[in-house]
């Protein structure tokens, strides 16, 4: 076969360093066609995506934690001042790091690495994000209990989405 003749297209390798630099950069959005392969990733949750056009619908609820309803369990002692995602001022989000799949347990049947209502501590592994069979484990970062739990299991999420909600201790 000669090199005219292989196909061309990203490596999971290629798409994990792709990633990493757009982490890494300012740049808001990365849109790349390589042979078949096409990769678009955005650090805007509103951003068109692929299959979208400008005349495009907005974003499902699904990917917004706004959609989800508090339980009663997060409500606070007494009442605080609300974020647009209507958390308490005071709770810390615990964004995902990258877009991918939200896993709450490190692998299918074992229980869930947190759950609302369980103190914490920064260092605590609090789920997964996973990414082209890259899973990387998210901290909650601070000490403090669980709240709100924003993202069902096996969701896509997108970069610096609200994955949860945890009160500082």
């Amino acid at each position: 076969m000669t090199e005219q003749d292989k196909p061309a297209g990203l490596t999971a390798d290629d798409i994990n360093h792709l990633l990493e630099q757009f982490e890494a950069s300012d740049w808001r959005e990365l849109d790349l066609r390589v042979g078949d392969t096409h990769l678009f990733v955005s650090k805007d949750g509103q951003a068109r995506g692929i299959g979208r056009g400008p005349s495009a619908a907005p974003a499902p609820p699904s990917t917004a934690a706004a959609s989800v309803p508090e339980p009663a369990t997060a409500a606070p002692s007494a009442p605080a001042p609300q974020t647009a995602a209507g958390a308490p001022d005071h709770w810390v989000a615990v964004k995902a790091p990258n877009l991918g799949t939200f896993y709450r347990s490190p692998k299918p049947g074992a229980p869930p690495y947190v759950e609302e209502g369980q103190t914490v501590e920064a260092d605590t592994e609090v789920c997964l994000i996973e990414v082209m069979k890259l899973f990387t484990p998210v901290t909650g970062g601070v000490a403090g209990t669980v709240r709100r739990i924003c993202v069902s299991d096996g969701e896509m999420v997108e970069h610096d989405q609200p994955l949860l909600y945890i009160e500082p201790a």
